[in-house]
């Protein structure tokens, strides 16, 4: 199934080209060096490149940025198993098990939706952190932090998120290097954006492991087990959710936009 020469650009979370968050997704084999997955990921530049190595009846799955590689990443977990499905390497009445470093994650399939089973991230209120409004330009409600250096501020409403400008050179000074700001969404159940510029990303277009952190916080503030959110990035993204006690079901569509053989 290997074939380390092809590489294909997925945009997950929605079922428009040009729209979602576009993941790199190569299939390759224990030859294939990691300082080689790192290369590879910073000539594609989009938020993460995931590499799926087969290992017996599951798959181990690797993620990285243009900077660095991370241990779970959403958008490319569902943009591999999307890819699995259409080239008809997995049926699609069949579960899919990938093995990352951030746990092990279960896909199955259902129409278009792709459902992903991921774990959640424990969340804890923290003090709003140093000169967090001068890198991000509003005043948070609140503030958590979560799993990975993840810091989630609550804004006062959705018009916050659209509106936020950050400064990111600003933001990495002062140790807001992984940042999600959310709020009650006005016709969805939550909206949020997600800011990385430690890992070299600005702005993710679409957060799927965001929501192992979202989840839990707005089951807390309204009961809720089931929301449907929006990512409020420039390309946007749509997500159902779903909180199942310490896992989450994650759920996304997704657009191939091109495969390309590599000449190197």
């Amino acid at each position: 199934m290997t074939n380390n020469s092809i590489i294909y650009q997925i945009d997950a979370f929605t079922d428009e080209a040009f729209k979602g968050n576009p993941a790199g997704v190569m299939f390759v084999d224990d030859t294939v060096s990691e300082s080689w997955m790192q290369q590879m990921a910073a000539e594609m530049n989009v938020s993460e490149t995931a590499y799926v190595i087969p290992r017996g009846d599951a798959f181990d799955i690797r993620y990285f940025t243009p900077a660095v590689e991370i241990p779970l990443c959403g958008h490319a977990t569902l943009a591999s198993a999307y890819l699995l499905y259409q080239l008809g390497i997995t049926k699609e009445t069949s579960t899919i098990l990938f093995h990352a470093k951030g746990g092990d994650l279960t896909i199955s399939k259902a129409e278009d939706w792709i459902s992903m089973n991921f774990p959640t991230y424990p969340i804890h209120k923290i003090n709003q952190p140093v000169a967090f409004k001068e890198s991000l330009g509003f005043e948070p409600l609140e503030t958590y932090s979560s799993s990975y250096g993840w810091i989630v501020a609550v804004a006062n409403s959705e018009k916050d998120i659209l509106n936020c400008r950050p400064n990111f050179e600003r933001m990495k000074a002062n140790g807001l290097g992984h940042v999600m700001i959310t709020a009650q969404g006005e016709t969805v159940d939550f909206v949020v954006r997600c800011f990385a510029p430690h890992a070299g990303i600005n702005e993710d277009p679409v957060t799927g492991s965001a929501q192992c952190a979202l989840a839990p916080l707005w089951h807390l503030k309204t009961g809720k087990t089931y929301f449907n959110a929006v990512q409020l990035s420039q390309r946007t993204g749509e997500l159902k959710v779903e909180l199942l006690n310490d896992r989450i079901e994650i759920k996304g569509k997704c657009r191939t936009v091109f495969k390309a053989v590599l000449e190197i």
